[in-house]
């Protein structure tokens, strides 16, 4: 495996999911992001629109019994969501996740791709088994309606 870019992305990444990263997404995506959801056809073009699906997977996948934050610092085993492997090469990563969703064990991966500038230009999402695609659907749509809520 070879150094890249996509090292220090992963660590900035890391941060912003302890919520330690000044700048957070505005930081890391860059303003042509492609965003790719398991749960939506169509690729989602541009940083406003993938900030808002990661909002909102971030509030969605924390797992049933655990904070975003402590899982993925602690690796703890308790539902909550944590990243279990990764591979990182030149500007490409693939990060396996696990949680829980309605009770239900969801396995998958982000598949993160980077520039020189070392901004995230494509965040793809495969979640795994069918009974987690559809717990994770159903939580996505509540929260994203909560969402579109809240800024209207």
């Amino acid at each position: 495996m070879s150094e890249g870019p996509i090292n220090d992305v992963i660590r900035r990444w890391h941060l912003h999911m302890r919520r330690q990263l000044p700048g957070g997404l505005d930081e890391l995506l860059h303003d042509d992001v492609v965003f790719l959801s398991p749960v939506v056809f169509s690729p989602q073009e541009g940083k406003a629109i993938t900030t808002l699906y990661l909002d909102a997977a971030g509030q969605a996948l924390p797992g049933d019994a655990a904070d975003v934050s402590d899982a993925v610092s602690k690796g703890s085993s308790d539902g909550g969501f944590k990243y279990t492997k990764e591979v990182l090469d030149g500007h490409t990563a693939v990060l396996e996740f696990e949680t829980t969703v309605e009770g239900k064990y969801v396995n998958g991966v982000d598949i993160i791709t980077c520039d020189d500038a070392g901004k995230i230009t494509e965040f793809k999402v495969m979640i795994r088994p069918l009974q987690a695609v559809n717990a994770v659907h159903r939580q996505m749509g509540e929260m994203l309606e909560k969402m579109k809520g809240l800024s209207t």
